[in-house]
């Protein structure tokens, strides 16, 4: 019996590639359609690609006459303790608000803990959000939510990427960028020192390309930038090779894979995109030079702090003054704020110091260089801690309110949104979703992400974002 199988429409055929399609109108050309009406049908497809993206450019705006153009993403592996930070509850039981006190910040009326005394000197440039809440009380499963918006379809830590995750908002700026015409020499999206993970067993999914491909895969350093050692190698030619002689042996290697003898599949695709990232940032070697520190006077890089919370922060800079679009900063490694045991010592000791110290570092050298008001800056983490302190001193997981704290980009800051109850337990006032910080980011960035979708691994089409932007921080 002669089966047959219908020709992809227009809109099918502009998620596709060109080659790719060219590769699958093959398999089941024959006796359906002639080659000029395959042709046909390619070229409707780039058209319809090219219009769709003039119309998803058409719908971008610039709110308060100001757009973002890059973000920063502090993440906080682990999950900072809300009350301890920033929205302390001094009039809570002892076993509620802990040995910590609030202290005055430049803005009237808002308080900040007393560990954070430089961030208190520059509340007047961060809007924090202390309504923030979800339900998932695993690492994993909370910083996908925290990072992707959605719920995973489990609540769980012992997860890992694979290619039908949905995207991080991350991905998604760094896709958008590169739908929009990004050409930079350096990668549109990092992510330093290391990725999210509750363990560098278990990786958080969704950071990666996922279902978007691996051609949206972040640039990830893998590497301490604090270390004496630190360099990110393979981003420059070597001495015996010219820029003619690469270009010469990609041509040679193109014309090889275009000669009939190579089978196109999934695993050569992701190889050709990953082979044809690399060669944008080896060629020019403007990537070699945003990631090397050793361009930065000692004066600076002490001001960051010699840690690699620090040296990240600073790498951060370079790459957002280089080009880049969505730069994640861990501060880690792995789950370094879970702070089950032992949490005000810890905090006091080892935590708060150099995050402070790097986040202080980076707002003031964005705003010195001119840059602030063009790069968001965020800060979160996977979740809260339990107002309840543990009969350990710890803090346990809790995702049913936490903080968010935002900067520079059109952010208006000195300023609070949201509250949460007398325990800092839930929001009592403006509940906000991850989903909604996602769609404020997008529109800082001029995107209306209500209107922009892309495809699952299964074919569905997946809103960016299905949050409210937060009017009150733009």
């Amino acid at each position: 019996m002669l089966r047959t199988q219908s020709l992809p429409n227009a809109d099918q055929l502009a998620s596709l590639s060109r080659r790719k399609f060219l590769i699958d109108a093959g398999m089941f050309s024959s006796g359906i359609a002639s080659i000029n009406a395959l042709l046909s049908l390619a070229a409707r497809a780039e058209n319809l690609v090219e219009q769709k993206s003039a119309a998803a450019n058409s719908l971008r705006r610039q709110p308060n006459g100001k757009t973002a153009k890059s973000v920063i993403l502090i993440f906080n592996c682990g999950a900072p303790s809300h009350t301890d930070l920033w929205d302390m509850k001094p009039d809570a039981p002892i076993g509620i608000r802990g040995e910590l006190s609030p202290i005055a910040t430049n803005v009237s009326g808002i308080q900040i803990s007393e560990l954070m005394p430089r961030l208190a000197t520059r509340m007047d440039k961060l809007a924090i959000v202390r309504s923030v809440y979800h339900n998932h009380t695993s690492h994993n499963s909370g910083m996908h939510w925290s990072i992707v918006g959605k719920p995973y379809r489990i609540n769980s830590t012992l997860i890992n990427p694979s290619r039908t995750d949905l995207p991080s908002f991350g991905t998604l700026v760094g896709w958008l960028a590169q739908r929009d015409g990004f050409s930079g020499h350096v990668p549109p999206y990092v992510i330093t020192p290391f990725p999210h993970c509750d363990s560098f067993q278990y990786i958080t999914p969704g950071q990666f390309g996922g279902c978007l491909g691996v051609a949206y895969d972040p640039f990830v350093v893998n590497a301490d930038p604090n270390a004496t050692d630190f360099q990110v190698t393979g981003l420059r030619l070597s001495a015996s090779t010219t820029k003619v002689r690469m270009e010469d042996r990609q041509s040679l290697l193109q014309s090889m894979e275009t000669s009939g003898t190579r089978i196109a599949t999934d695993v050569t695709e992701d190889i050709d995109a990953q082979r044809a990232k690399a060669m944008r940032l080896v060629v020019s070697g403007k990537a070699s030079d945003a990631f090397d520190l050793s361009r930065e006077p000692d004066q600076v890089r002490e001001r960051y702090g010699r840690h690699s919370w620090g040296q990240s922060h600073l790498l951060a800079r370079r790459l957002i003054e280089a080009g880049s679009r969505f730069v994640t900063t861990v501060n880690g490694p792995s789950i370094t704020w879970d702070t089950h045991l032992d949490n005000f010592p810890r905090l006091k000791n080892k935590l708060v110091p150099p995050m402070e110290q790097a986040f202080a570092a980076l707002l003031d050298d964005l705003s010195d260089r001119g840059l602030l008001d063009e790069t968001l800056v965020i800060w979160m983490g996977d979740f809260g801690r339990t107002p309840i302190i543990n009969k350990d001193g710890g803090r346990d997981h809790w995702p049913q309110c936490y903080s968010v704290v935002l900067a520079g980009g059109g952010v208006r800051g000195g300023q609070v949104v949201g509250e949460s109850d007398a325990t800092g337990a839930y929001p009592r006032l403006r509940p906000v979703t991850p989903a909604d910080i996602h769609a404020t980011v997008f529109s800082a960035l001029g995107y209306d992400a209500s209107r922009l979708t892309y495809l699952t691994a299964d074919g569905r089409p997946m809103p960016v974002c299905d949050g409210m932007p937060i009017h009150e921080l733009l």
